[in-house]
């Protein structure tokens, strides 16, 4: 009954775009928004990702102005990219969803920006071999905020992913649990124009696309200057 009614919210959520085939152009914006916010919120000053964390990071997925509402029911409901650290740099990003629902007396709705940061060997490209639910199959923080590298430490010892959102400008770590993250890969083949793998990309086996290298490059520009301080 509650996985009907998230069902039902998230059919009135969304635009009827968000069913409809996306198109390369649309792909192509996708990554371009994600690589703004990526920007805004790394040259946010002290309200940004810590350089101890981002020197860490195996993958960075980034989910640009994901829909959240309620109803008494909550639900959520976004489209992303992500790209994962190779011994060669960063790969070439693949699309994904994220959805997700909460049961509560709520009302309302807003539109989030979210960064997900994975910070162990087992990163994102184990994790999206098959739909999984952060907080289930993948332990989950919300992430510490701030652009010195002194930050709590303790997500070293419980968390595979980190987690961030942006809503009217505000930045914090953001509490996950029970969102599914899964595999678009409808969307991959369309904006690659062929069938890949999705571990494939992300251990760097496909070039990256020339529309892509911007927001790869300003990931890669990101860790390296974590790494540097």
């Amino acid at each position: 009954m509650k996985k009907a009614i998230v069902s039902i919210l998230l059919s009135l959520l969304l635009p009827t775009t968000a069913f409809a085939a996306s198109t390369k152009e649309d792909l192509q914006a996708r990554i371009d928004a994600a690589k703004v916010v990526l920007d805004q919120i790394m040259n946010a000053g002290d309200r940004t990702v810590p350089s101890n964390i981002m020197k860490s990071a195996t993958c960075v997925a980034v989910v640009p102005s994901m829909v959240k509402g309620a109803f008494f029911v909550g639900a959520q409901y976004g489209q992303g990219v992500v790209t994962c650290r190779t011994g060669h740099g960063w790969s070439a990003p693949v699309f994904i969803r994220m959805a997700g629902g909460s049961i509560g007396f709520q009302w309302g709705g807003q539109a989030t920006d979210l960064i997900l940061i994975a910070v162990n060997d087992r990163g994102m490209q184990d994790l999206l071999k098959d739909k999984f639910k952060i907080g289930g199959d993948a332990s989950a923080a919300a992430g510490p905020v701030g652009r010195s590298g002194t930050a709590s430490t303790d997500w070293k010892m419980s968390a595979e992913l980190l987690s961030y959102s942006r809503t009217k400008g505000i930045f914090a770590g953001i509490d996950l649990d029970g969102t599914s993250v899964s595999q678009n890969q409808e969307d991959t083949e369309v904006y690659y124009g062929a069938p890949h793998h999705f571990e494939a990309i992300l251990r760097g086996d496909v070039a990256v696309p020339p529309g892509a290298v911007p927001f790869v490059r300003d990931v890669a520009q990101n860790f390296v200057e974590a790494r540097a301080h």
